[in-house]
């Protein structure tokens, strides 16, 4: 009997595209297929099947069936799930389910072996390498550092066929986890909270919990026997950890090693692509069963996923922000209830979305109250920069000064935090007043100083700094404004000349590797005073680390930010955190010129609750989230003319709707990217409606010209 293919294709289309499948093709769900599509030939998915007698139109056929593991049922409804709540075409998110078959399979390994031929001529050197190749095939470099030789004498014996080149295929096994390992002891608390995870995990189906806890209460510890767990239940069940920063990986993977003897799969960007494939083929087969990495690993296609964990939930980096715009967090939960998984979002500042569904019943509440061991949580002063300045032209205080000085003479360590790149966040002239920009962008260009360039971090613009202001041609007349971390860093080095003294930001820590260094060299107490963007306020045991100075802690409530009190709270109490972790008590210094502000008076007194049931109560009575839902519209074009013209016809066309507020158009606050104007709308809607429904019906009202894109974010976090 003929069938009708459904294959969905990884590009902006609307739906799946019907093709015939031909004789003897055995075509299933999830297939990978080609098909022709014009002149081109596509890979995409099989999405459905049905019976193709009585079609009254001929159908293209299948080209081929791919030998790739197939795309398991959970991740193609996720996948269209995902779609209809973004407001987006099924492809995006198909593209980022098949990111990792992309890639290349990685190459065979070239490794040496002993053929038995004597070289011509024996050295010291040469017998060195021929006693050391006995222990079995491995590569030259390996080879020539166990002899303690140079790379020229291995090739010598290559050369005269004592030793030959063989290639050997590389490992693509993921080895087993240990589940007889014994865990760390946990206290009463931790283990209260575990015991409840894992009865969660018996009673199997869709469950969802918050691990509310302190900074340094040892969360992980807790949902490492949830993992345990998760693991005992089935021999093919699988965990995904989800974590906001590639810089906190390393940390979590060598917990995650000591717990069970084995390395998780890794999947982040800072991984090779060959191994990024190697590890989506290891989800597909089921015997990667743990995978630690970022929102992406979301699009993973596990067979068997039985827990799902969300660490630092509330961070702001889970949402993705370009291409397919999604909220990790949300998605997660979501990915869990396809699956009848159980999901733990884990944080010491939870989303205030995430406090509300668990004060409402929806998340299983689990709290933490107090520090692991004999750690205290550390205490929280204000100094007020209105009355204890800094000397002119300097950014740290009298106050802060001189706790470091303290801090420094007891042989403990300082981070200064200032959630900010480079060395000036402007750079502007003198002679008149002109601000460098990006080309084509509203976006101040940073001065970086270790490379003498000037950064527009928005669209990865670098330009060498002038010696001439290109505005007025004035020369030496270009100066800096504000600090970044780089100054922070010089005021630092002046002040305490003989101190270790290190900057840990994503423009000095580049990837991975970097970070774990970086980590490494501070736990050892290889450093004294740590520079740091928010790439180190959290997740970092840092032993004796007991000073947190806040350069700058009026930063993230500044501007229009729904949500600044929110991730004010949330980045310093996070910041403030990596102080007295340990035995050696603890304490932070926030700078501020706003000391009587409510979230820093909160973060004094160490009072979450005041905070939250002061910002639950602002958020009710605007119809904010939680309790009502925002979506964003941004359209841009070349023509300024062309895209005011679409904008109007957009709002002229606004469904009438109960409970939904749209405000706009408006310019964006950075109203020209790449050369593309900006607009805006605002939609602010109440709980009950259906936002996403809303959103599609709107803009089908209105056609796009050519020149125009348009973008629907459902829950914005960025409103530039």
């Amino acid at each position: 009997m003929p069938r009708i293919a459904s294959v969905l294709l990884p590009m902006p289309l609307p739906e799946a595209f019907d093709y015939a499948e031909p004789d003897g093709l055995g075509l299933e769900l999830g297939d990978h297929v080609t098909v022709p599509l014009g002149p081109r030939v596509i890979r995409g998915v099989v999405t459905a099947l049905r019976d193709g007698t009585g079609g009254n139109r001929p159908l293209k056929p299948v080209l081929e069936k791919l030998d790739d593991p197939s795309l398991p049922p959970g991740i193609l409804t996720f996948i269209d799930w995902a779609a209809r709540y973004s407001v987006d075409v099924p492809g995006w998110p198909l593209a980022m389910a098949l990111r990792g078959l992309r890639h290349p399979p990685p190459k065979p390994d070239k490794v040496l072996v002993l053929t038995g031929t004597q070289p011509g001529r024996m050295t010291p050197a040469r017998l060195k390498v021929l006693a050391a190749a006995q222990a079995g095939p491995m590569s030259g470099a390996a080879l020539a550092n166990i002899a303690g030789v140079s790379a020229g004498v291995v090739k010598g014996l290559v050369d005269e066929g004592a030793l030959a080149v063989e290639f050997v295929e590389a490992d693509k096994s993921f080895p087993a986890p240990d589940l007889a390992l014994p865990p760390q002891t946990l206290n009463p608390s931790q283990q209260a909270c575990a015991d409840v995870l894992g009865e969660m995990l018996g009673q199997g189906g869709f469950q969802a919990a918050l691990l509310d806890g302190v900074t340094g209460s040892g969360k992980t510890e807790v949902y490492l026997e949830a993992v345990a767990a998760a693991l005992a239940e089935d021999p093919g069940s699988q965990v995904l950890i989800l974590l906001p920063e590639i810089a906190l990986t390393q940390a979590v993977m060598a917990r995650f090693e000591a717990r069970f003897g084995a390395v998780p799969a890794e999947w982040h960007s800072g991984v090779a692509p060959p191994k990024r494939r190697r590890v989506w083929e290891g989800v597909a087969s089921g015997e990667a069963r743990i995978v630690v990495g970022a929102r992406s690993a979301l699009f993973l296609p596990f067979r068997s996923l039985r827990l799902i964990v969300v660490d630092e939930e509330h961070d702001s980096s889970f949402k993705q922000e370009e291409g397919f715009i999604y909220q990790a967090r949300d998605l997660a939960v979501a990915r869990a209830k396809i699956e009848g998984a159980l999901v733990v979002l884990a944080s010491a500042t939870p989303s205030l979305e995430s406090l509300f569904n668990a004060q409402s019943g929806r998340y299983r509440w689990l709290r933490l109250s107090a520090r692991h061991g004999a750690a205290q949580l550390p205490d929280i002063s204000l100094i007020d920069m209105r009355e204890t300045p800094p000397e002119p032209g300097r950014w740290l205080s009298p106050p802060l000064i001189k706790a470091m000085a303290v801090t420094l003479e007891r042989g403990e360590q300082s981070m200064l935090f200032l959630n900010r790149r480079g060395y000036a966040p402007l750079v502007l002239c003198k002679a008149c007043g002109e601000k460098m920009k990006s080309p084509d962008t509203d976006s101040w260009l940073v001065e970086h100083r270790y490379t003498g360039r000037l950064v527009c971090h928005l669209t990865g613009f670098s330009m060498k700094k002038p010696e001439a202001c290109p505005h007025c041609g004035a020369k030496d007349s270009l100066v800096s404004i504000g600090p970044g971390v780089e100054r922070v860093e010089e005021e630092a080095r002046y002040l305490f000349p003989t101190a270790r003294v290190a900057v840990f930001s994503s423009d000095t820590v580049m990837d991975a590797a970097g970070a774990r260094a970086l980590v490494e060299t501070m736990a050892a107490g290889e450093i004294d005073i740590l520079v740091a963007t928010q790439a180190a306020a959290k997740g970092h045991n840092f032993p004796n680390l007991t000073l947190v100075g806040v350069v700058d802690a009026d930063l993230s409530l500044r501007g229009g930010d729904l949500r600044a009190g929110e991730r004010t709270f949330q980045l310093l109490a996070q910041a403030a955190g990596r102080a007295g972790r340990h035995e050696k008590p603890g304490r932070a210094m926030l700078q501020t010129y706003t000391p009587d502000h409510a979230v820093l008076q909160a973060l004094k007194a160490q009072d979450r609750d005041a905070f939250v049931e002061a910002e639950m109560r602002m958020r009710e009575e605007a119809g904010l989230p939680p309790f009502g839902r925002l979506a964003a519209v941004i359209a841009s074009g070349p023509d300024a003319a062309a895209l005011e013209a679409y904008v109007e016809a957009l709002a002229a066309v606004i469904p009438n709707a109960e409970g939904v507020e749209v405000f706009g158009p408006a310019d964006a606050p950075l109203g020209l990217v790449r050369g593309r104007r900006r607009k805006r709308f605002l939609v602010r809607a109440d709980r009950t409606v259906d936002l996403q429904g809303f959103m599609s019906a709107w803009r089908a009202r209105a056609k796009v010209p050519n020149s125009v894109r348009v973008v629907i974010d459902i829950d914005p976090y960025s409103f530039l």
